[in-house]
């Protein structure tokens, strides 16, 4: 495959990645019907008219939860291709691959330790 024929295969995918989503709204504003009122731009809450005050303090520890999972689910996101690609990269590469990856998970688990012991996962 040329060069050209690859900036054409790529200029095609960008601008059908933009003309379906596009498209897609398009039709779907064409289509929809449209009478606005005064009882649909009231937010919905549970079927019920709203009441009080919408401000809420959530306890700190779900951020905390949250950020340790999407910590780890990272991790998971880098460790997988290294897994599948672990064979092909240790024949060209050699041993540094595995050393690689075993600092950043040694980086992970340093910061889990560190969790554990100010007691983030602790919940009362």
């Amino acid at each position: 495959m040329s060069l050209d024929a690859s900036f054409v295969s790529i200029a095609i995918f960008f601008l059908v990645g933009i003309a379906l989503p596009v498209g897609a709204l398009t039709a779907g504003r064409l289509l929809r019907p449209h009478q606005p009122s005064a009882d649909k731009s009231i937010t919905y809450e549970s079927g019920v008219d709203p009441t009080g005050d919408s401000w809420i303090q959530f306890n700190v520890r779900y951020y905390l939860f949250a950020l340790l999972f999407v910590i780890f689910d990272v991790e998971t996101v880098f460790l997988y291709p290294w897994a599948v690609a672990y064979d092909s990269l240790r024949e060209s590469i050699g041993l540094f691959v595995l050393v690689e990856m075993l600092v950043f998970v040694l980086f992970l688990v340093i910061g889990l330790i560190y969790a554990w012991k100010k007691k983030v996962l602790e919940w009362k």
